[in-house]
């Protein structure tokens, strides 16, 4: 097939995007629509009084405004979090759910704590003006640090010492007497530094009320369609799923951040049924900012234990990580949800962990493209990378000692995951010679002697995929052969619309040009989990071979009447029917124009060609890979430049090698971008000092390297395809390997960490702070 499956063919949906014939939330403009605008709380911390309305309501243009006293009259609930801990003192931990407007008490700036619905923007802004709330700032919390100092305010009086949760993984017993026994011990204290998603188009949102149907109906540029539904209609609404539809067309990044639920898509259904209009929101970049999830922003003190052959033996963890002042529906997850990643790719004896959660006065958190994989990885990797500083070993050479053989998998971690298949000593020998690593030192020297130093950074890394493995969908076969797909997945950059129609026309052998993808609609949809963790390639791909194959088979039954054979005797192959022992043969659209004429069938052959399944994959993926990151860096500016990059991957099978190269550069680009400059910094009062790409300095073309990419597949034994996945893995190597390589780069100079990011700035001051350059140029320069 020059459509199927391996095939690098360009994406389907890029033609209509690049002629601007995308059909974004903002395009639609249903009549009388009206334009919300939020009205946040300029207080990180603050009780609210009272708030008069009346000269905004008199301001030209404005239909309404509501306020929390409103929705609390209105009996709205919150959105809860999917992931729970364990309270310090053991039972049921503080869940605080995440509000639609703040009620009583704003817990970060920029929380929502009014609407106002206006005819245009401008009017709704104007009148948002003349509301005079009154707030009593109260002490806060503006970072995870402050969180746990002596004497902190608290975010929650029912919360002593803002800390939320305590929970263990993994064998402490274990992990200690291999640390009592071990002959080399390294530790290291790392900041993951709090980001923001910053996805291209900001977060949208449709509301409509439909008054005869007594029914909601939200398009929103949102991931999980169906999960959405199900939390607006169990938990805000407190309304039958039926009444409640949520739809989403074209989206312009979502990366997990609109994955998950914010206040606004409530807003925007709870005021058009208010006022009986539909309600259009779009939020603006600063106003994202101040609103949009943030993510990673983690703590921790790691220890890793070697024996006397530099084996490893066992890791401890110690980590913290900040909530923001509510549950969000994926902030624990981010916090300890993947916290198996701290096995890595490595034959450890044991692995320990202890993970705290605490509340601050900042923007709640939420997942970002590997949420909590790279947190986890880049502590292992920074670890492997100082314990072979310690040891004078090669970090090449103590990756390759410690790797999973190949012939052991699947392998169990004895920690928390069991890996499925790979090949990791052959992919860090790929990348190895890909990269040059050996001839780096010459490299560095040359450097050097232009007064620059030069450092070279490996990633050799693993993430679980397909952690939600089930997923209904249906195909249809119109009269003329035509395909129509549709699943609960959504496509917002992936490539989903070519990869799904590369399955179809792999399984049903149709042209690309005959097979239409639906857009995500819970109307067309009843049930679905959405476009998250790397799943709709593996969860996609063995759901579309499964529907049809049934599809094929109940076409067999309808061409066996029109080539006169028994439905036993009908074979199928290349698009075409034929009965065995016979020259008859009929075309898939042949059949399906029969099928499609219940007069002309018998009785007990089915009309029609369209099957709805939902499936359930055996089991998660690990896609892994090696990275390698190398970097110079100007002493006299602390500018760093990325120089090389190089990752060999395995994904198990590639639908389109293409697109997953193109997963891949965004990934990396992304977790370089962190590594680089990409922070969320707050003042002592919890304002946002990052506003802006002004201050938040998002990673240019320029900034990045060229991304070589190569495959080092190894299928997967845990669906027919052999897919692991592709979405995530590009950042969870990329923060660990770019971060190493700055490290790397420094080291020479006696610094044998460094936090990101790496600002020039930043990385000035450490130069500066380590005495300078003028030691390593003399013994550049000795002869």
């Amino acid at each position: 097939m020059k459509f199927g499956i391996g095939q690098s063919v360009h994406r389907t949906e890029d033609a209509r995007l690049l002629r601007g014939e995308g059909r974004y939330t903002d395009d639609i403009v249903p009549p009388r629509s009206t334009r919300m605008y939020v009205v946040r709380s300029p207080h990180a911390h603050a009780r609210i009084g009272a708030i008069d309305t009346a000269a905004a309501l008199a301001s030209p243009g404005v239909v309404g405004i509501l306020t929390g006293a409103d929705a609390a009259e209105d009996a709205l609930g919150g959105f809860p979090t999917m992931v729970r801990g364990t309270a310090p003192g053991g039972g049921e931990s503080l869940e605080p759910p995440l509000p639609v407007l703040a009620l009583g008490t704003a817990r970060y700036a920029g929380e929502p704590v009014a609407i106002v619905i206006a005819e245009t923007v401008d009017e709704a802004k104007t009148a948002a003006e003349l509301l005079t709330i009154e707030y009593e700032p109260l002490p806060g919390v503006p970072s995870l640090a402050d969180a746990f100092a002596a004497n902190a305010p608290l975010v929650w009086p029912e919360c002593p010492g803002n800390l939320h949760t305590r929970d263990s993984f993994g064998d402490k017993a274990a992990v200690d007497a291999a640390f009592d026994g071990a002959a080399t011990v390294v530790d290291l204290d790392i900041v993951v530094s709090r980001v923001a998603v910053s996805s291209m188009e900001p977060r949208t949102a449709l509301g409509i009320w439909d008054e005869n149907e007594g029914r909601y109906e939200l398009t929103a540029g949102v991931q999980s369609p169906h999960m959405i539904r199900g939390l607006l209609a169990n938990c805000i609404f407190k309304v039958p799923l039926n009444r409640i539809r949520v739809a989403a067309h074209d989206v312009g990044g979502g990366f997990g951040m609109k994955g998950v639920p914010h206040p606004e898509l409530a807003l925007v259904l709870w005021a058009a049924r208010r006022f009986g209009r539909p309600v259009r929101w779009v939020a603006e970049r600063s106003e994202s900012f101040l609103s949009d999830c943030h993510s990673r922003d983690h703590l921790a003190h790691c220890e890793l234990a070697l024996d006397e052959n530099a084996k490893f033996l066992a890791l401890r963890y110690r980590g913290k990580a900040n909530l923001g002042p509510y549950m969000t529906l994926a902030n624990m997850h981010c916090a300890f949800g993947n916290i198996g990643h701290l096995s890595g790719v490595y034959t450890f004896v044991a692995v320990h962990a202890e993970v705290e959660t605490y509340f601050t006065n900042t923007v709640p958190i939420g997942p970002y493209r590997g949420a909590g994989r790279p947190e986890a990885t880049v502590v292992v990797e920074r670890l492997v990378d100082k314990a072979a500083m310690k040891l004078g070993m090669d970090p090449a050479d103590l990756r390759e000692r410690n790797l999973i053989p190949a012939d052991q998998f699947p392998f169990n971690t004895g920690f928390v995951f069991t890996y499925d298949s790979g090949d990791y000593p052959e992919g860090l020998r790929i990348a190895r010679e890909a990269s040059d690593w050996d001839g780096f030192e010459q490299r560095r020297i040359a450097s050097l002697r232009r007064g620059k130093l030069r450092g070279i950074g490996m990633a050799q890394v693993v993430e679980i995929a397909v952690g939600l493995m089930d997923e209904m969908g249906s195909i249809t076969i119109e009269a003329d052969g035509s395909v129509t797909i549709g699943t609960g997945f959504h496509n917002h950059g992936q490539g989903q619309e070519t990869t799904m129609r590369q399955l179809a026309s792999e399984f049903l052998s149709v042209p690309p040009e005959k097979i239409r993808y639906l857009p995500s609609d819970t109307d067309e949809q009843p049930s679905g989990f959405g476009s998250a963790g790397s799943r709709a390639a593996v969860v996609g791909g063995v759901l579309i071979q499964t529907i049809a194959e049934k599809l094929i088979a109940k076409a067999k039954r309808v061409a066996a009447v029109l080539l006169e054979a028994d439905a036993e005797e009908i074979e199928f192959h290349d698009g075409t029917f034929s009965a065995r022992r016979t020259n008859r043969s009929a075309t898939l659209a042949e059949v399906a124009q029969l099928a499609h004429q219940p007069m002309r069938l018998p009785e007990g052959v089915e009309a029609g060609l369209s099957h709805k399944q939902m499936i359930r994959v055996d089991g998660p993926t690990f896609p892994n890979a090696c990275h390698v990151c190398e970097v110079e860096i100007d002493p006299e500016t602390g500018k760093t430049e990325f120089v090389s990059y190089v990752v060999c991957e395995d994904v198990g099978k590639a639908i389109n090698p293409m697109i997953v190269a193109g997963q891949m550069h965004g990934g990396v680009a992304q977790g370089l971008g962190q590594v680089l400059g990409e922070f969320i910094a707050y003042d002592e009062d919890g304002q946002l000092q990052t506003g802006s790409f002004m201050d938040y300095q998002m990673p240019r073309a320029l900034d990045l390297p060229n991304i070589r990419t190569i495959a080092n597949n190894v299928p997967s034994p845990n669906n027919p395809l052999g897919i692991k996945g592709a979405g995530e893995s590009g950042t969870v190597g990329a923060l660990p390997a770019g971060l190493n390589a700055v490290c790397n780069a420094l080291q020479p100079l006696g610094i044998e960490h460094f936090d990101m990011p790496a600002t020039p700035m930043r990385v000035w001051k450490a130069i500066r702070d380590a005495g300078g350059m003028a030691r390593l140029r003399a013994a550049v320069d000795a002869p």
